[in-house]
């Protein structure tokens, strides 16, 4: 059965479109190019952090947040920038008694705004700057599965991306939900393994509540 829900952040519970405009305004370069060299990356299979080197050889992002943050413009984001479902999703996935976390690829500073915007909402939140371990590390999902009060497979990972989230998750025996928006979901929902590897594939995350009640009742 599943007892556990655990998100990623990036494009599962926060929509990045405003993030990533203001870094092609640090860049200056128009947004809309911007754009289109991220989803020519990652189209091809490639860290989305090359699109920088694209534009800048030799960009180094953790030396730039902090440039950004010195200059008054750090990586910021805030009630508005969550998916109209996310708040939904949490309160009816709590009503149903189930344990909640967050934990994704996220610096120190992300980690404290995470913790004002769901303070109470949420039973735990993790990011890969305070356990040392990134995604697609499994090390990361040994964590999750560490402060998790559950047994793995009692555990469900959401998230957007198969190669950071679905993939990782499933090896460390965890259930998943596939997450259809951002770009990664949507260049990689018809691939095999986004057909066959996720325990679920979901539009909306409030999908998870009826999706998870007949999954734990097909189980008993």
């Amino acid at each position: 059965m599943i007892r556990a829900v655990v998100f990623d952040v990036g494009e599962c519970l926060v929509d990045e479109t405003r993030e990533y405009g203001t870094w092609a305004d640090w860049l200056g370069v128009p947004r809309h190019t911007f754009a289109a060299m991220f989803g020519a990356v990652i189209a091809q299979g490639r860290d989305y952090r090359e699109t920088f080197q694209e534009f800048r050889p030799g960009f180094d992002l953790g030396e730039q947040r902090a440039a950004r943050a010195a200059a008054g413009q750090p990586e910021w984001f805030g009630e508005d920038d969550l998916y109209p479902d996310v708040r939904p999703a949490l309160r009816e996935l709590r009503e149903a008694g189930l344990w909640l976390g967050i934990a994704g690829n996220q610096t120190v500073w992300a980690g404290g705004l995470l913790r004002e915007l769901f303070a109470g909402d949420v039973d735990l939140i993790g990011t890969s700057d305070d356990w040392g371990a990134s995604k697609p590390d499994p090390e990361f999902f040994v964590r999750v599965a560490e402060v998790v009060p559950f047994r793995p497979e009692e555990i469900l990972y959401v998230g957007d991306r198969v190669d950071n989230d679905i993939r990782p998750a499933a090896s460390a025996r965890m259930h998943t939900a596939l997450v259809r928006r951002g770009p990664w979901a949507t260049i990689q929902w018809q691939t095999p393994d986004a057909q066959s590897v996720p325990t679920f594939r979901v539009e909306s995350l409030t999908e998870l509540v009826e999706r998870i009640a007949k999954f734990n009742a097909e189980a008993r």
